[in-house]
């Protein structure tokens, strides 16, 4: 059997290349490689980096498709389709949009794919690939071995990605996460996690833990933590900030080689991170005390913003910027507000009649950064200007050289080599990013339905 696995880009804008901070390796890809039976013959084709080879002979093709990437998957589904070849999809869009996915391919997996993928490959075998596939019960995560070896030759980004755990227990009501593990929070076993990592470390310098929140059990993650630091490694992660408080759990990290944070900050008024459900955020001193925490540690920030969620004073925008530039934060976004479906955001802005476009992932007049929905007291457009305000002020060379500057972005040797090509890769990027196209426009159509 042969099996074409597909990574979709997001889109494509002419006359420009595409985002380099987006071309980190796909790790669904090779969680997928490494639960295919030995005897199957795969190709994999990123869409972000090379041509895909329509013509080359296969038996299925399978696309994990999330939200931004779902019109070029569904695109790229129909060539393969035209050619007699079925499609498989899966992933978070596949989860949220299930009956849509289905118009676009002939099968759908419907949440992980751990426990139902051997179906899969069996039943294409066979030709009879059902159109749904749902384990009834959550996979064990010790089944996770993912197999990098399609990644050899693809020039990615210079970090290896990591899965540790999956979900988490916030409930966020704009975050996809909640609902597509069912605010369940899970992890992979401590002993599988350091082999995997001790296999890989001669040839990495930095990891990227990828878990949707690394402190989603804090207990679990000290336990990893320690277990990690033997290695003598350097990793990145994401965690949510009620963490921050438990300096016992940050001198575990560092320890173990933590050099860096993903925080979603999304707003510095306690009201909005109210009716955002995410009042933990203020918790314990608030920012300050959890970033005073952190710094002390010598782990660096990646702080997100979130705009758009209730009324959005005009100040706040470039108040957030100055915030993250005072706080030295080693790099941040300023993003609008996205609803996607299938969360509680969505569907109340649905029920509001605020939605600009039904499903804006599809609609032929929406870019990337343009809000997809009415804002309460500003116009859609003042949103979409506020965050590149935002992103130039934060990425201004000013702001550039004082961050650099800062004793704790100095501190490792490896973080500090890195800072400035990696926050001149994001100012270089700000004006291509804006309104960058969901889909190839170019490409012929129309998208084949299926039946």
């Amino acid at each position: 059997m042969r099996l074409t696995l597909v990574h979709p880009a997001i889109g494509r804008k002419p006359g420009t290349r595409y985002m380099r901070s987006w071309q980190m390796e796909p790790l669904p890809i090779a969680a997928l490689a490494g639960l295919t039976p030995p005897d199957v013959d795969i190709a994999f084709y990123d869409d972000r980096l090379e041509a895909i080879d329509y013509d080359r002979p296969a038996d299925l093709v399978a696309i994990p498709v999330e939200t931004y990437t779902a019109r070029r998957a569904y695109q790229i589904a129909s060539d393969f389709r035209r050619r007699g070849v079925p499609v498989v999809m899966g992933g978070f869009h596949a989860t949220l949009a299930p009956d849509e996915v289905g118009r676009h391919a002939e099968s759908v997996v419907i949440g992980e794919a751990e426990e139902v993928w051997a179906e899969v490959i069996d039943d294409a075998r066979h030709g009879r690939l059902q159109p749904r596939y749902r384990s009834d019960r959550l996979p064990d995560l010790a089944r996770v071995r993912p197999d990098r070896r399609l990644f050899a030759g693809k020039r990615y980004l210079p970090i290896r990605l990591v899965e540790t755990g999956r979900g988490c227990k916030f409930p966020c009501d704009f975050c996809a996460i909640q609902t597509f593990f069912d605010r369940t929070a899970r992890h992979r076993p401590i002993d599988a996690i350091v082999a995997e990592l001790a296999a890989l470390r001669a040839d990495a310098r930095l990891f990227f833990f990828v878990d949707d929140n690394f402190a989603a059990d804090i207990a679990h993650a000290r336990a990893l933590a320690d277990a990690i630091a033997p290695l003598g490694i350097r990793f990145v992660t994401q965690m949510s900030i009620n963490a921050a408080h438990d300096e016992t759990f940050l001198a575990a990290l560092r320890r173990a080689g933590c050099v860096g944070v993903l925080i979603g900050f999304e707003s510095l008024d306690p009201g909005v991170l109210r009716s955002m459900r995410k009042g933990f955020n203020a918790m314990k001193g608030g920012y300050p005390a959890a970033l005073a925490n952190l710094r002390r540690h010598h782990i660096r920030v990646y702080g997100t913003f979130v705009f758009g969620y209730g009324p959005t004073r005009p100040e706040a925008f470039l108040e957030a910027a100055e915030f993250a530039i005072d706080h030295k934060f080693y790099i941040a976004a300023f993003n609008h507000l996205t609803p996607f479906p299938g969360t509680p955001l969505y569907a109340r802005l649905q029920a509001e009649g605020r939605l600009l476009h039904e499903a804006w992932w599809l609609d032929d007049a929406y870019r990337y950064n343009d809000l997809p929905f009415r804002p309460e007291g500003a116009e859609p457009d003042d949103i979409r200007r506020g965050c590149l305000d935002a992103r130039r002020r934060f990425y201004g060379w000013p702001s550039i050289t004082r961050r650099f500057l800062d004793p704790v972005n100095r501190s490792d040797a490896l973080m500090m080599r890195n800072f400035l090509p990696i926050n001149y890769m994001h100012r270089a990027e700000l004006s291509t990013r804006d309104r960058f196209p969901l889909g190839d426009p170019q490409w012929p159509g129309p998208l084949l339905p299926v039946g």
